[in-house]
């Protein structure tokens, strides 16, 4: 895939991403909204981090202490360190992932970066979060939907402009997953005048992330077996030891199928 297919006149979310975590895959007009994003919204490169320290918990947790061998990883992002495949099987190399995203520069990056254990596997669909059957359907070539399965959806459904469709998608979703699987979630929330303020600026260059309120991110976990402490800010779901977690927007947490 050429450059000639990525649009490097509208921002991406997940070069915005990107560049806010510090990495070099974007271009200027990602740049500059993510600087715009920064300057009403400075938190959110702390957020940004330790989103992605969230999910190295979740993920050690759910391989090491449920024995989940299994992760549909919806949302991927731009590679950087320490990405789902690479922590699932440094503890449990016969792990199998599917990644899920719909950016094609995240696809090329993908094609080299997202190798696999010979034990496990790994594979990359290319397709939107509003398309939840394609994903299921082409996931399954990889993964086996008789065994448990962690679904990891970080900041993901925030770009799906409806609530109810979004708590629709996840019900699709959740509903092909057997028992025993898991839900791992976070989604921008709207608690700060400044996150109101990020999500405005990225909502006036018509790229908008649509932040949820505390009681919506807790709506997603419904039917599920929240694992403690809950649905709780991002750096408060179980800190390492001598940590001490700041409150910031963003919520997440991690839920059992039953």
């Amino acid at each position: 895939m050429s450059d000639a297919t990525i649009d490097q006149q509208r921002p991406s979310s997940a070069r915005v991403w990107n560049y806010i975590l510090g990495g070099k895959d974007n271009f200027e007009v990602d740049r500059t909204l993510a600087a715009q994003i920064l300057d009403r919204f400075p938190e959110i490169a702390v957020l940004a981090r330790e989103q992605r320290r969230f999910l190295g918990r979740a993920i050690g947790h759910l391989v090491h202490e449920a024995g989940v061998r299994q992760f549909l990883d919806i949302g991927t992002g731009l590679p950087t360190a320490d990405n789902t495949h690479e922590i699932a099987q440094r503890l449990a190399p016969e792990s199998r992932i599917v990644y899920v995203d719909n950016d094609p520069l995240v696809l090329v990056h993908a094609r080299a970066l997202l190798t696999s254990t010979p034990e496990g596997a790994t594979d990359y669909i290319d397709a939107n979060v509003e398309d939840p059957g394609r994903i299921l359907a082409e996931a399954a070539r990889t993964l086996d939907f008789s065994r448990p399965i962690a679904l990891t959806m970080l900041g993901i459904l925030g770009n799906v402009a409806d609530y109810d469709q979004a708590r629709e998608i996840l019900r699709h979703l959740l509903g092909a997953l057997p028992s025993g699987s898991y839900l791992v979630l976070s989604d921008g929330t709207d608690t700060s005048s400044s996150a109101r303020s990020g999500h405005q600026a990225a909502r006036d260059r018509g790229h908008p992330y649509n932040a949820r309120s505390v009681a919506q991110v807790e709506g997603y976990f419904e039917g599920l077996t929240l694992l403690a402490p809950g649905v709780v800010p991002i750096p408060q779901w179980r800190p390492g030891t001598g940590e001490v977690p700041q409150a910031m927007d963003g919520r997440c947490g991690v839920a059992l199928k039953p």
